[in-house]
């Protein structure tokens, strides 16, 4: 019988500590498959900062950098600087990359450094207990309180943001949800690498992603949860793109 479904080469089924449910290991599979395809792996750099990210150490072939909480996307820029013939990439979640590194990231778009951003959203601070991001829903209970329009303020677009500065070459959002919206986040996540490497420019793109510990959703229940909630604040899709 022909194998049509494995782990890709580069990964593992080494096990992680992610909560069930949560799709981190969905999004990196998507980076593991698309540097391979781009030939990329062995010549990418990936920049984390602590985070759940960390949870998947071991289960994945990239070459990896530590940095502060906030500070991959200062890191990412070092490294590209230094490196300008590697593939580099951030990888943080919401809380770290739009409110604790909100001006690394912003600032690292707004240069155009030759680096490509990925930013998982699911609308809370994971790993440190569940506080409320900048990406929190209005209504959404965190550890930290509800959030409401008039004493937080409302979830912040950041794709959206910085879809409309003149550096970035590409900014997406994509769902990691149902198979289909998982082949458009791979879909996104080349034109973004390749963007970088073909093009030399700084590329973001925005994986929207499940969190039920933190939401107190069960994880059957986050397909819906999500199309109800999420998708209408947070759409996906392409807000600027250089190809």
């Amino acid at each position: 019988m022909e194998k049509v479904f494995g782990i890709p080469e580069g990964m593992n089924d080494k096990k992680t500590a992610f909560c069930p449910g949560c799709t981190h290991m969905t999004a990196y599979r998507l980076i593991v498959e698309c540097l391979n395809e781009l030939g990329e792996r062995d010549n990418a750099i990936l920049c984390r900062p602590i985070g759940c990210s960390l949870n998947a150490d071991g289960s994945f072939d990239i070459h990896t950098i530590q940095s502060m909480h906030g500070r991959a996307s200062a890191v990412a820029t070092g490294v590209s600087r230094m490196n300008p013939t590697k593939t580099v990439m951030s990888y943080q979640g919401d809380g770290d990359a739009i409110s604790i590194g909100v001006a690394e990231t912003l600032y690292a778009a707004n240069r155009g450094e030759k680096m490509t951003a990925i930013v998982i959203n699911n609308q809370i601070y994971g790993m440190t207990g569940g506080q409320m991001s900048p990406t929190t829903l209005i209504g959404q209970r965190s550890t930290t309180g509800v959030r409401r329009a008039d004493d937080t303020g409302y979830p912040l677009r950041f794709a959206e943001w910085l879809g409309q500065l003149e550096a970035p070459g590409y900014v997406a959002r994509a769902a990691l949800y149902t198979p289909k919206d998982i082949m458009q986040a791979k879909k996104f996540l080349l034109k973004a690498l390749r963007c970088q490497k073909e093009l030399g420019r700084y590329s973001y793109i925005e994986f929207l992603s499940f969190c039920p510990t933190n939401w107190g959703v069960q994880p059957k229940d986050c397909l819906k949860y999500c199309q109800e909630n999420v998708l209408p604040v947070f759409p996906v899709g392409e807000f600027k793109s250089c190809f």
